[in-house]
């Protein structure tokens, strides 16, 4: 699948794009070091779309960055 994993600030401005890959199906992790950010409220987006059939996963959950 197609996937992209993107941070969003609180005023919905994207801040960072993590994953922008094809992936097969497991578990993944990801390190989010950037020093430039400070700590407070984001928001995180992963979308997936299936290469072979067309089908989309999205999801957009809040995260707390603590510095």
């Amino acid at each position: 699948s197609k996937v992209t994993l993107e941070v969003y600030s609180i005023s919905g401005e994207r801040i960072a794009l993590l994953v922008n890959e094809n992936q097969s199906a497991g578990f993944y992790s990801v390190n989010f070091m950037n020093k430039n950010i400070s700590s407070g409220v984001y928001f995180y987006r992963i979308n997936a779309i299936n290469n072979a059939t067309g089908n989309q996963f999205s999801s957009m959950k809040k995260m707390i960055l603590l510095k």
